[in-house]
């Protein structure tokens, strides 16, 4: 007997759908609540590029003299990738004013959009740095860098 397929995935692409919340507040990051959310930002309609935020787990070696395969255990947590670039202003109204360097709070990933019951991460964050790369040819953006300061909260439940 052939194992049971996995379920088929509605399959999307992220432009339209995925969202990224500035919170300021987060009593718990593994349950965010609808006013929370509410009070945030939603840094979507500004946003030209994100990168990855990607939880990764690093894997460490554990070789031994008893055989020629290394074997692995799973090492720290880490996040790669905690940027945005959102789009800037001429005037300077746009998220430097939001997101000054060493401003502390969460980032919402909703990779399925805000919609109750889908999952999401939540990232508590500080502000590194608000780059400003400029090409001719090419919107100015304020590229921002996040510091992922504790671990994050995986595949949290979108609240009603």
């Amino acid at each position: 007997m052939a194992a049971t397929p996995i379920a088929a995935s509605s399959r999307f692409v992220p432009q339209g759908v995925t969202h990224y919340n500035w919170l300021p507040a987060c009593a718990n990051i593994a349950s965010p609540t609808r006013t929370e959310i509410n009070n945030g930002t939603d840094l979507t309609p500004e946003l030209a590029e994100a990168g990855d935020w990607a939880i990764n787990s690093e894997a460490i070696d554990t070789p031994d003299y008893a055989a020629n395969f290394t074997p692995q255990i799973p090492g720290n947590v880490t996040v790669d990738g905690s940027t945005l670039n959102l789009y800037a202003d001429v005037a300077s109204a746009d998220v430097r004013t939001l997101l000054p360097r060493g401003q502390a709070g969460f980032i919402l990933k909703l990779p399925g959009g805000d919609v109750a019951g889908r999952k999401g991460d939540v990232f508590p964050v500080k502000v590194g740095s608000q780059g400003k790369p400029n090409a001719i040819g090419t919107p100015s953006t304020i590229n921002v860098i996040f510091y992922v300061t504790k671990a994050p909260a995986e595949n949290i439940t979108v609240p009603a």
